[in-house]
């Protein structure tokens, strides 16, 4: 009998843990466009679930992980400037003890390329961490393939 609630308990801790891991309040969607011969424009959306909000790329030290772009070297294309984002809400939050900027609902992040063959891929990952006003959940990753045509 001891080992049969001892085997419940454990599918039941198991099947827990596995729906908690399951939560992703963000969807990424991705999209570039030619802005010009040898220029494009990649546009790296971020969906986020009502209630949650996602950290901008500007925080200081000493707060919540702030979403950060990272692109894969390539030969076909060169980076132009910082990847770019709309202006964040900032507000102070008592946990952090400081001012925090973040977005909630939908953000819009745009990185200009030079390109150096006319049709390619950008690659890279997005580095990211969402809160509510109850919980955090631990940084997240994703991986992205933009095609530039």
């Amino acid at each position: 009998m001891k080992k049969i609630t001892l085997i419940l308990t454990m599918v039941v801790m198991t099947t827990i843990s596995a729906f908690a891991q399951l939560e992703n309040p963000v969807t990424w969607q991705y999209a570039a466009k030619k802005t010009g011969k040898n220029e494009a424009t990649l546009y790296i959306k971020a969906s986020i679930d009502p209630n949650w909000h996602l950290y901008s790329q500007n925080m200081k030290p000493g707060g919540p992980n702030k979403t950060e772009f990272t692109f894969a070297s390539s030969k076909d294309y060169t980076l132009v400037g910082k990847t770019m984002e709309p202006k964040p809400i900032t507000k102070y939050e008592k946990v952090f003890k400081m001012d925090v900027s973040y977005f909630e609902n939908e953000v819009l992040f745009t990185q200009k390329v030079k390109l150096n063959k006319a049709t390619t891929a950008v690659k890279g990952k997005v580095e990211f961490m969402v809160c509510d006003d109850k919980q955090c959940l631990p940084p997240s990753e994703v991986t992205f393939s933009i095609p530039v045509k």
